[in-house]
């Protein structure tokens, strides 16, 4: 694999790797239980940061598109991220909402009309497996409404990802530009909901300007940068291979910094959701392995 291919590699998983990070910076360095300033703050800043550097605005019915998917993308899914990351340990929340691919494959057969295939129905299979392991229905103590609201981010994303298949971005809008409108529009719809229900933030300590700075900037602009940057220039093979950084970093540091632990149900469930996200892939290399070679076909 060339150097250079491995630099944009890693240059890219850097972002989903970032991402991970959101339910530690959630636990330790925000104020606690305030959701809905969390997802504004995280949004509204970047958004504007990622428009004034694209400088590219909408048109037409793409105005009230890009309206709803950022409610879908940004307002809920964000709401949910941190309210999940709140109350249940930051690994099962994020690999709760990394089961969003499951709903992406469910909702694309119910708003799209795409096939089931069998690779399809396994993905699936195994994604619902391991939430259901990953819950451990015998443990006691687990905060149910994190977890429902966990999967109700999860769901939320998939709608937001399965309606950007159906409506197609605009040619003369890049998708860096059209997340910068949908944070921008989720961040303006959270604005009032916190204000209401959280207050204006007051005395805040330094820990919480670090919490909220590392979501604005890392967390928005360098993460969706680095992310757009790399997907143009890696195939699609390798980019969607990379989302699995995301719930593996969240797993690694609960585990490290804030003493998470999981049993043998749980661990199992989580091989069964990464399995889930990785399981079309690794198809689709056991088939581009088993072809010929063209060397093999020349007589």
């Amino acid at each position: 694999m060339p150097s250079s291919h491995l630099k944009v590699l890693a240059m890219t998983a850097t972002a989903p790797i970032i991402w991970g990070s959101t339910y530690l910076v959630t636990q330790t360095l925000l104020p606690a239980d305030t959701p809905l300033t969390a997802a504004t703050i995280r949004a509204l800043p970047a958004g504007m940061l990622i428009l004034l550097w694209t400088r590219q605005t909408l048109s037409g019915g793409w105005w009230v598109k890009a309206m709803v998917l950022g409610t879908l993308n940004i307002g809920l899914f964000f709401t949910c991220l941190f309210a999940a990351a709140y109350r249940i340990p930051g690994s099962m929340a994020a690999l709760l909402l990394a089961s969003q691919s499951v709903w992406v494959l469910l909702l694309s057969r119910w708003w799209l009309g795409t096939g089931f295939s069998m690779t399809a129905a396994m993905q699936c299979g195994l994604g619902m497996v391991g939430v259901v392991l990953l819950l451990n229905p015998g443990q006691g103590g687990l905060d149910m409404t994190g977890v429902g609201i966990a999967l109700i981010g999860a769901v939320s994303m998939a709608a937001g990802i399965v309606l950007s298949k159906r409506w197609q971005r605009p040619p003369d809008v890049s998708q860096l530009s059209l997340t910068g409108w949908q944070l921008i529009f989720g961040g303006l719809l959270l604005l009032p909901l916190a204000a209401w229900s959280e207050g204006i933030p007051t005395n805040l300590e330094l820990q919480h300007l670090l919490g909220y700075g590392y979501l604005i900037l890392p967390g928005g602009v360098l993460g969706y940068g680095l992310w757009f940057a790399g997907i143009q220039r890696l195939p699609a093979f390798s980019a969607s291979l990379l989302g699995i950084f995301s719930p593996l970093t969240a797993t690694v540091l609960g585990f490290v910094w804030m003493g998470e632990s999981f049993g043998p149900l749980q661990w199992l469930g989580t091989f069964c959701i990464a399995s889930a996200l990785t399981f079309p892939l690794w198809v689709s290399l056991k088939r581009r392995s088993a072809q010929p070679s063209r060397d093999e076909l020349t007589p």
